[in-house]
């Protein structure tokens, strides 16, 4: 009798465990896959592409997503991809990576460090590196599809995996959304991303709701002069002197015409003028990138920028006023996370990776074309950040208060393998809250 009834005890909790809710991947089920994702990842390093040429990218992920039940499609958006998993009744949700590198030389030392070079928009002949981490945003994507299509019992609905373009360039997701990424597919109830981040140790999730990442625009500066012999400037009126009075003068719009509490950032990252050291060149052209928040500080900001290059032009003399060039709509419009899905994600990722795993992090000037889910295509959004900084090194960098490398700096190298295991537990917690 007695084992009996021991037996039907192990057999109700052998039931009561078949029965629990999937709500996270534990230790040893993301452990099981990572050495096939973690090969994944050094592939995706060594050989980047640039925007709207990750063709190697989007054939490799869609193989993957192929051989574990996915229906793909592949060049929307001209080299995105999307992977559809139907799953019975429930909401569509669909999670987002990024494909592309950037024209950038990688000195990060690695042994699998990226030796590639493309020619770019412009016809030139660049290095290549995945110095933003999208090489760990579609590694983690990828474990992340395979463990939801490993466990199909636990969760109902239609998963929609994205691999999208050109985020670099701004204009991945607008070409998506204008190829019919939610009239050929599902429409999702849900969109979700995730991002990794210099300002955290690796593994954290950092969130914000509400507004999150900046406008970006594009803006360039053609300075006009009057060029002559390098010995004889008095003939001359130098738009190189001309370009660089232009530059400091800008940092005054930030600093003195702003409102502190309106961020902004202005920042010259590119100028060009003149053949050699004993011409004085005709002409100098700036390229500019400016961050905002709202539509009234870009317009005052572009209204200064106007305003100081014109009036520096007639202090010096110039033959014709400098020609300001900027877009009418920003490059990339404002992330704004979902305050009830961002905190909803949030509660359920505390309950997964711990209180002290998961916080709240302040907005960023940095941009993302993510925000087109969301300002075009009207989809509720959340995108959620991974610090991917060795705790040690992160440490380090809080007691000494000098910088270590970050995203787009060609020393920018994730702590692998805490980022990759937490981002990949992160984004399955997430797709099981919305989908359970």
């Amino acid at each position: 009798m007695t084992t009996l009834k021991s037996a039907v005890i192990l057999l109700l909790a052998a039931l009561a465990s078949a029965q629990a809710p999937w709500t996270t991947p534990s230790t040893s089920e993301i452990d099981a896959i990572y050495p096939d994702i973690e090969a994944l990842y050094i592939d995706l390093h060594q050989h980047p592409e640039l925007a709207f040429q990750e063709l190697r990218t989007s054939a490799k992920l869609a193989d993957r997503l192929k051989s574990l039940g996915y229906d793909v499609t592949t060049g929307v958006g001209r080299t995105g991809l999307v992977a559809v998993m139907k799953n019975g009744p429930g909401p569509t949700v669909m999670l987002r990576t990024e494909l592309d590198g950037l024209p950038v030389e990688e000195k990060t030392g690695l042994p699998f460090a990226s030796k590639a070079v493309a020619k770019n928009a412009a016809g030139q002949t660049v290095p290549v590196m995945h110095a933003c981490g999208h090489d760990i945003h579609m590694s983690a994507w990828a474990g992340t599809a395979r463990l939801m299509a490993e466990h199909k019992d636990r969760w109902h609905g239609t998963l929609m995996l994205v691999g999208q373009p050109a985020e670099e360039a701004g204009a991945g997701a607008a070409a998506m959304l204008a190829d019919g990424l939610f009239t050929r597919f599902p429409r999702p109830d849900f969109a979700l991303s995730l991002h990794d981040d210099d300002t955290m140790p690796a593994g954290t999730i950092g969130y914000h709701p509400g507004p999150f990442r900046s406008m970006s625009d594009a803006v360039t500066i053609v300075v006009h002069g009057r060029g002559g012999h390098a010995a004889m400037p008095m003939n001359t009126v130098d738009p190189v002197v001309l370009a660089a009075k232009i530059i400091l003068g800008l940092q005054t719009i930030v600093s003195r015409e702003n409102n502190p509490t309106d961020p902004v950032v202005i920042t010259v990252g590119s100028i060009h003028g003149g053949t050699q050291g004993n011409i004085i060149p005709d002409e100098v052209r700036l390229q500019l990138s400016v961050r905002t928040y709202t539509l009234e500080v870009r317009r005052k900001t572009f209204e200064a920028i106007r305003r100081v290059a014109r009036g520096e032009a007639i202090a010096a003399g110039a033959p014709r006023e400098p020609e300001v060039i900027a877009p009418e709509k920003s490059n990339t419009q404002v992330v704004y996370n979902d305050p009830a899905l961002t905190l909803r994600l949030a509660r359920a990722l505390k309950s997964a990776l711990g209180d002290q795993t998961v916080i709240e992090m302040p907005a960023k000037m940095t941009s993302e074309d993510f925000s087109e889910y969301w300002t075009v295509g009207h989809v509720p959004s959340a995108l959620l950040h991974i610090g991917a900084v060795n705790a040690a090194k992160f440490a380090e960098i809080q007691r000494t208060g000098i910088p270590g490398p970050a995203p787009h700096s060609p020393e920018w190298a994730p702590d692998r393998e805490p980022t990759l295991k937490n981002a990949i537990r992160a984004e399955v917690t997430e797709l099981l809250e919305l989908l359970k």
